[in-house]
């Protein structure tokens, strides 16, 4: 018997590791829980298993390229998988597939949805109407208060396109009671951590702009025996992570920091953190790791620019800081461990409230969920 269910194509570079990756895959299972019929197209990566296993179907397309050439050739590929699928809606969440996927959905008359995930710069000729794709969609979800704003203001986007759907945390899987001393254990154990020392988690992607090198300025200002720094994160094509071991040695930090790389347990490690720091330097559109952070009851460090400032409310469910200041992110650091444990855990039983109430990976997929049947 043929698929009934209507069709919904979601289009990304890869299925690596990430936030946007990570929200692909719970929106494909919010798909097929609701009865649509979920589909991906990317160029592959280690998530097309769990994507599979939820039930949706995964296309392999090179949508990793940007070269006009592969744009184009995408856009015919992805007219192909409308036709042979019978897709009703696609949705685009980064750049360069979100205009091949523009022009695939025009063409073939279906409607076409965006998710604005970054803050996009604007550093160059052009630039600005690269990024406008992404404002392009017949919705155009805004993954916070921030990005909406951005979206108007160099857009134009009428706000009536416009939905803010904030991203979600899976409350089962960042939850403080699920996780087993063991798991906490066997992550301690394979980053070798010092026994007697206060950790710090940074986690995220090892990018210049994730503000690693900031953390290490801030760290060096601290008096020893210093707290124990981790950066968890792919570390991409490894040149900045060379810096950034480099810049270890040179301050003096060799026994102060761990560049573990990708962390698959990321609640285990939020247990294992006295604090959660988030030091981008450019704004965040969201910052997925401090509310996840939160979810985990760990007090959280963030810097005061784009999303963070709606996800940490100062002294309540977290901390402030400019971004870029080393000197500001020692002092807080300094004054955060110097808390009574009473207050820290304050701080975590708030924090977790906050993202129960407003950050939910449910609240997330319900919403977008409901764009895709108002447009249908």
């Amino acid at each position: 018997m043929p698929d009934t269910r209507p069709a919904i194509l979601q289009v990304l570079p890869a299925l690596n590791a990430g936030g946007v990756e990570r929200g692909t895959l719970e929106i494909a299972a919010a798909q097929a829980e609701a009865g649509f019929r979920p589909l991906v197209a990317s160029a592959g990566g280690r998530m097309v298993a769990e994507l599979e296993a939820l039930g949706a179907t995964h296309v392999s397309l090179p949508l990793d390229r940007k070269s006009p050439l592969a744009l184009w050739r995408n856009a015919a590929a992805l007219r192909a998988v409308i036709r042979e699928h019978g897709v009703r809606i696609v949705h685009a969440r980064s750049r360069a597939p979100a205009w091949s996927a523009l022009l695939a959905a025009r063409r073939e008359g279906v409607r076409f949805v965006t998710t604005y995930h970054g803050s996009y710069n604007e550093n160059f000729p052009g630039k600005r109407a690269y990024n406008a794709v992404m404002a392009r969609g017949d919705r155009v979800v805004a993954i916070s208060h921030y990005i909406a704003e951005l979206i108007r203001e160099r857009h134009g986007t009428d706000p009536a396109r416009i939905r803010i759907i904030p991203r979600g945390v899976d409350m089962r899987r960042f939850d403080p009671e699920a996780v087993s001393p063991a798991r906490v254990e066997a992550l301690r154990h394979a980053w070798n951590l010092p026994a007697g020392r206060p950790v710090l988690l940074l986690s995220g992607r090892i990018s210049r702009w994730k503000g690693q090198g900031v953390l290490l300025q801030a760290l060096a200002r601290l008096p020893a025996p210093r707290p124990f720094a981790i950066l968890a994160g792919d570390a991409g094509r490894g040149r900045y992570a060379a810096e950034l071991r480099q810049q270890v040695v040179s301050l003096g930090l060799r026994d102060d920091v761990a560049l573990p790389g990708h962390c698959e347990d990321l609640p285990a490690a939020f247990l294992l953190a006295d604090l959660a720091l988030h030091c981008s330097t450019d704004a965040e559109a969201f910052g997925r790791t401090i509310v996840e952070a939160q979810a985990m009851r760990c007090p959280v460090i963030a810097s005061d620019l784009g999303a963070p400032r709606e996800t940490v409310e100062e002294g309540r469910t977290g901390w402030r800081v400019p971004p870029g200041d080393a000197a500001a992110l020692a002092a807080a650091i300094a004054r955060a461990l110097a808390l009574p444990a009473a207050e820290r855990v304050a701080i975590g039983e708030q924090a977790r409230a906050a993202v129960q109430r407003n950050y939910t990976t449910r609240a997330m997929q319900d919403a977008t969920l409901a764009v895709y049947r108002e447009l249908l």
